[in-house]
């Protein structure tokens, strides 16, 4: 197996890089994990490749990009590794997908659902 292609820049328990790992490994990709600094003015690196110091910054050597913003990261991989239609419908709040999966939540009551969580 040759090495991956994609490399992810993040700090620990980031939840804007949580977002970006959560789609990496929902698409079945393989990525290097490079934890940055977590003192923002000791991100040189990040700031090499993006110019600025945010995490999370995905560089994907197959395509040639180079990104930051957990937003961007998240909808890139999709377009581009996925089927392209957005997120997977798990990752969605109940406001923004509509009364389906409002259904859906108050027929699962007293469950245990994970699939349904936000990360704000």
């Amino acid at each position: 197996m040759s090495d991956p292609t994609i490399t992810l820049y993040r700090l620990q328990a980031c939840p804007f890089c949580e977002r970006a790992v959560r789609k990496l490994d929902d698409l079945g990709l393989d990525y290097h994990s490079r934890f940055v600094e977590a003192r923002h003015s000791r991100r040189d690196v990040v700031k090499r490749l993006t110019g600025a110091r945010t995490v999370p910054a995905l560089v994907d050597e197959r395509t040639g990009v180079t990104m930051s913003e957990s937003a961007n990261i998240v909808e890139y991989l999709d377009e581009t590794y996925g089927d392209g239609d957005g997120e997977t419908p798990v990752h969605i709040s109940a406001d923004a997908a509509g009364d389906d999966v409002q259904e859906l939540e108050s027929g699962s009551e007293g469950e245990d659902t994970d699939e349904q969580e936000v990360e704000a």
